[in-house]
């Protein structure tokens, strides 16, 4: 390899990196900008996370599709600017629409600006799906594949869990306590530096020689069955669903539960914890890196199901009365047990996908795309557990939505994996 292309292929990297985290930073956003939007509707605070991860259901298998038609390259240019246009359309609902109204819910009238907002953030959904599609394949494809590949796609995924960390921290800083004075201009710097890194990503990768891969062209493969046919697929495939709405939901109604509470600053202490959820994902994944080798993943998803029903139903008996101090206001004691459940859900997607996918043979890239739908489960589920559970029964007893998704995820671990369809020709 010449020194041009070794630079070439580094530059590309450090982007892929870049893009890796971003799509951690815009998904995100969803949860903190739904407390701003839900101060004035109720009902609105999880309806831009559903936006994002609706976008999933359309966009799951054209995405994959496209990097077979038009290949790697273009489909993240394209990705950049479809993300770039989304937060620039998010940031448009902090300046235009609040006075005028469009439509009414329950007799409260609904402005343009909340349709604008909802309308970027799926936007955003498209970007995201498309990255998440291009990222893990392009940064094992730069690495060489092999254990380099991998070690690029560790790596990327410790900046995804360092974004996701950082991002509810950042909007609780800007806002600090949310009010009916609060905006989405209030958080405007955080769409600027998104947009600013999009555009930046944009150029770099024009300008950047990245390799691409036949993907398929031109082999004539038969396709007598479909991933469909195989049990342990269809129940992963379900498990993925869940576990997004899992990974989702623990955080988001957290924030919610605690920005409930009013006290002073309570946004800024909301974040904190979210931020420390994310953090907690962040060393769950390092640590899995280490054992993965000597520890079974099926071993590893027993484990950190059954620890996070555990910290749930903890959380879930434990008194308001028992609390703790954070910046000065007092939280109650269960939010650290809820935001402990990041080092469990850390491993989950990589893990259920592993299983899921296990013997397929030619019909894994399907599957790949299946499970790229299937993401709208972060969407769905947190609105159930939010509109549906958290308003009518309160935050802390629609856990036990999640609680009951873990024990399926349990379950499959335990029985579900296991393919028992080896019948099947793969090859």
């Amino acid at each position: 390899m010449t020194t041009t292309k070794k630079n070439g292929n580094m530059v590309a990297i450090i982007t892929m990196f870049f893009i890796f985290a971003m799509i951690s930073f815009v998904t995100n956003m969803a949860a903190p900008f739904g407390t701003i939007w839900g101060y004035t509707y109720e009902w609105a605070g999880m309806m831009g996370n559903m936006m994002n991860f609706a976008a999933y259901l359309f966009m799951g298998i054209p995405a994959g599709k496209m990097l077979i038609s038009v290949g790697y390259k273009k489909t993240s240019l394209i990705a950049l600017a479809v993300g770039f246009i989304g937060l620039l359309v998010q940031y448009l609902s902090s300046i235009f629409g609040a006075d005028i109204a469009v439509f009414s819910v329950g007799g409260q009238a609904v402005a343009l600006n909340l349709i604008i907002y909802l309308l970027g953030a799926f936007i955003c959904g498209f970007c995201v799906c498309m990255l998440n599609t291009v990222v893990n394949p392009m940064l094992n494809l730069l690495g060489g594949g092999g254990n380099k590949g991998n070690q690029l796609v560790q790596t990327g995924g410790t900046l995804n869990s360092l974004s996701g960390t950082l991002t509810p921290f950042l909007v609780g800083v800007l806002v600090g306590t949310v009010t009916d004075k609060t905006s989405m201009g209030d958080v405007a710097p955080l769409l600027f530096i998104g947009m600013g890194v999009f555009a930046l990503a944009f150029l770099i990768i024009s300008f950047v020689a990245i390799p691409e891969p036949a993907l398929g062209r031109g082999k004539n493969v038969k396709y007598e069955h479909s991933a469909w046919n195989f049990r342990h697929f269809v129940l992963g495939a379900v498990a993925i669903f869940f576990y997004v709405g899992i990974e989702i939901g623990i955080p988001n109604e957290m924030i919610f539960y605690i920005n409930n509470l009013g006290f002073e600053g309570s946004a800024a202490v909301a974040g904190t914890l979210s931020a420390a959820y994310w953090l907690l994902m962040l060393c769950g994944r390092f640590l899995s890196s280490i054992i993965s080798g000597k520890v079974s993943t099926r071993l590893q998803m027993i484990i950190v199901s059954s620890v996070a029903i555990a910290l749930l139903l903890i959380a879930i008996f434990l008194p308001e009365s028992m609390s703790m101090n954070i910046k000065g206001g007092e939280v109650p004691l269960k939010c650290a047990f809820i935001a402990a459940c990041g080092l469990c859900t850390s491993i989950m997607w990589g893990a259920i996908f592993n299983l899921c996918v296990e013997g397929l043979g030619k019909y894994t890239e399907q599957a790949s795309g299946i499970f790229m739908m299937l993401v709208v489960g972060g969407g769905i589920m947190p609105l159930i557990q939010h509109n549906v559970l958290a308003l009518n029964i309160g935050y802390i007893p629609s856990y036990w939505l999640v609680v009951a998704m873990l024990a399926y995820i349990l379950f499959y671990a335990l029985i579900g994996c296991k393919n028992v369809n080896k019948d099947i020709p793969v090859e």
